[in-house]
């Protein structure tokens, strides 16, 4: 199946290339792998700030999971220009603005593994991490990296 066209029927329109925040590339080849650096939750636009087991709850956190892996896609096309050359989300790594005794990490994380499943079928299944850290930049409630394998 065409990304585009699956991304089409789930009503995702893919935003431009994160603009980093700092002093790092949105992302870098290296041979077959394409690394992206970590974004951040946004919601209407601006930074989606809140911490996981502290008014935010685990539905609202797989949103803003959601939300990143999105955001990711769109750098993604910027770095292949064409998402149909992935052969592999390789891995990702989550990193969820949570309180100490919050332990549903994994959960959140599944807004976004579960939609790049849903766009790439097969080719969507990765490896991951999922932490529980105690602040992100600029309050966000989380951040995503993604490395994916692309075609020669």
């Amino acid at each position: 199946m065409n990304v585009y066209d699956k991304l089409q029927s789930l009503g995702i329109q893919l935003p431009a290339a994160s603009v980093p925040a700092a002093s790092y590339a949105p992302f870098v080849r290296s041979g077959n792998l394409i690394f992206l650096s970590g974004h951040l939750a946004r919601r209407d636009g601006q930074i989606w700030v809140g911490r996981l087991g502290a008014g935010m709850s685990t539905e609202q956190g797989k949103e803003a999971a959601r939300a990143v892996a999105i955001d990711l896609m769109g750098t993604l096309h910027a770095a292949t220009s064409d998402l149909n050359a992935i052969v592999q989300i390789v891995k990702l790594m989550s990193l969820v603005n949570s309180t100490a005794d919050f332990t549903e990490q994994h959960l959140v994380t599944n807004g976004a593994s579960d939609l790049l499943a849903e766009v790439f079928g097969d080719r969507g299944k990765h490896a991951r991490s999922a932490f529980g850290v105690a602040q992100l930049p600029l309050g966000a409630c989380m951040e995503i990296e993604l490395i994916a394998q692309v075609g020669e």
